[in-house]
């Protein structure tokens, strides 16, 4: 059982944002849409208005040049992409940029303390995110009095020492740093140093937000703050046996612990409240699972696995906590992208789309050239509708909005437009959302390597690891990012 030392209540923000909910495909085109309040330390839940046109422009365009040269090695992990009503922001190395859309120019640029090595996906309904940083370590210099004097030697450190912030890996060193900033402004609104974080090595950080509260956990404990000052609510640290693994954030907060070693581990759930830390519920993971991965927090979707990572079966659990159903998983058949070593281990799965009384699969990469995407009820864990995409082209979800599901599909031949579509779970139709092409951005509409996101009617592509391109008009420049918009 997971034990939280309650220490501060939380303080929660007053006032109000809006999200805007369309009318039905088949009503009026007169009918105006509604306005759904939230608060504005709820997290943000749009509701996707189809742009006037499909067929779509450029918005965002951001490169990283003279790659090497900034970073010092070829390949550097990127975790961090949001959109917001007026910006996208893209994060790499200990950088934020915020980009307006049409110009291809930032914004802003912030500069951080450290090398960012984790971030949540979760945006507040005014525009707030959080990120965890790698914090500096206090290193003591080492006396090199017998070292001889001379001037090539003293050189050669000096230039490694002004490469080092930059080419530090964030799992080499501590991910205790917590920062929370303003998506619009690039504005840093608060820093804190997480307690006692001695253990807090990147990958296996997680950070994740529900109304009004940040909350952190690195295994050997966990912490979360109120969003408007950074002032701490409640620590929590994990039992001889057992080790806080993260935490799924949204319209609730789940807990994850794991108890006991690698050989017959112990996994359990918890619905915790924000502001105190204390358990509302606890579901108990079958013996037997060797990883389990939190979906979603509510509906409260959980995947397990109980053979290596993959993925087995979904459970699904009610408002308090109990089984509601179980959908079975076969192999190779449905994509899942849950295990992912490098970004984490709780928040991972974003092939397996989750609503209010539906989650969304679709067909693995290794299925025949028909593809599809499935949903299932989350009641029964029946089978409700299949959308079958075109011939010899994938098609992945990408999240619900408004009751429809948003899901893209790749080129597939490079000619024909890429394009994001809404399907309607009721009926099985489809209709376009965006057609657009990507040209000479390879490996880009791999939703296995790279972040894509929906927002305001727009687009985003951002890869989860940035390579300089070795060849080709892009050469010594990695592909940081791409938007599209409708006209």
């Amino acid at each position: 059982m997971r034990a939280l030392a309650v220490l501060l209540a939380v303080v929660l923000c007053v006032g109000s944002g809006v999200v805007w909910a369309v009318a039905d495909d088949d009503q009026p085109q007169a009918t105006k849409p509604a306005a759904v309040r939230q608060a504005p330390d709820e997290i943000r839940d749009t509701v996707e208005k189809a742009p006037r046109s499909p067929e779509a422009n450029l918005a965002v365009d951001y490169n990283e040049k003279e790659f090497k040269k900034r970073f010092g090695r070829e390949t550097v992990h990127a975790p961090g992409a949001w959109a917001t009503e007026n910006h996208f922001v893209r994060g790499t190395g200990s950088t934020l940029k915020g980009f307006k859309f049409g110009t291809f120019e930032e914004d802003w640029s912030t500069e951080m303390t450290g090398p960012i090595c984790d971030t949540t996906r979760h945006v507040t309904a005014d525009g707030r995110t959080a990120v965890l940083l790698q914090g500096k370590t206090d290193k003591p210099k080492p006396k090199d009095k017998a070292k001889p004097k001379g001037k090539a030697k003293p050189k050669k450190d000096k230039k490694a020492k002004s490469k080092s912030p930059k080419a530090d890996d964030p799992a080499k060193d501590l991910c205790d740093e917590l920062a929370f900033f303003d998506l619009d402004t690039g504005k840093k609104l608060w820093q804190v140093k997480l307690p006692d974080a001695k253990g807090a090595f990147a990958p296996h950080t997680n950070v994740t937000m529900t109304r009004g509260t940040v909350a952190v956990a690195w295994g050997s404990g966990s912490v979360a703050y109120d969003m408007k000052r950074g002032r701490q609510l409640w620590t929590s640290a994990a039992a001889a046996e057992c080790r806080d693994l993260g935490f799924a954030g949204g319209r609730d907060l789940l807990a994850l612990a794991r108890c006991g070693g690698t050989d017959g581990p112990r996994f359990t759930v918890q619905k915790v409240r924000p502001g105190t830390g204390k358990a509302e519920w606890t579901y108990k993971v079958a013996r037997g699972v060797e990883h389990v991965y939190l979906v979603s927090s509510d509906p409260a979707v959980l995947a397990v696995s109980t053979a290596g990572t993959a993925v087995t079966d979904l459970i699904t659990l009610d408002d308090r906590g109990r089984h509601r159903t179980a959908i079975d998983m076969p192999e190779d058949r449905f994509v899942d992208r849950c295990h992912k070593p490098l970004f984490g281990a709780v928040e991972t799965c974003d092939a397996i789309v989750v609503g209010r009384d539906q989650l969304f699969l679709a067909a693995a990469k290794e299925s025949p050239a028909d593809h599809w995407i499935v949903s299932y009820d989350l009641g029964t864990g029946k089978t409700v509708k299949k959308f079958d995409s075109k011939a010899g082209r994938p098609m992945y979800p990408l999240r619900v909005s408004g009751g429809k599901l948003l899901a893209f599909r790749p080129s597939g031949d490079g000619v024909s437009p890429a394009a994001v579509v809404s399907l309607d779970p009721r009926t099985g139709k489809e209709s376009p959302y965006l057609l657009f092409g990507m040209p000479d951005r390879i490996g880009m509409e791999d939703p296995a390597r790279t972040e894509i996101i929906v927002e305001h009617g727009r687009v985003f592509f951002a890869p989860r690891e940035l390579s300089a391109q070795d060849s080709g008009p892009w050469k010594g420049t990695a592909l940081s990012a791409l938007g599209v918009e409708g006209s």
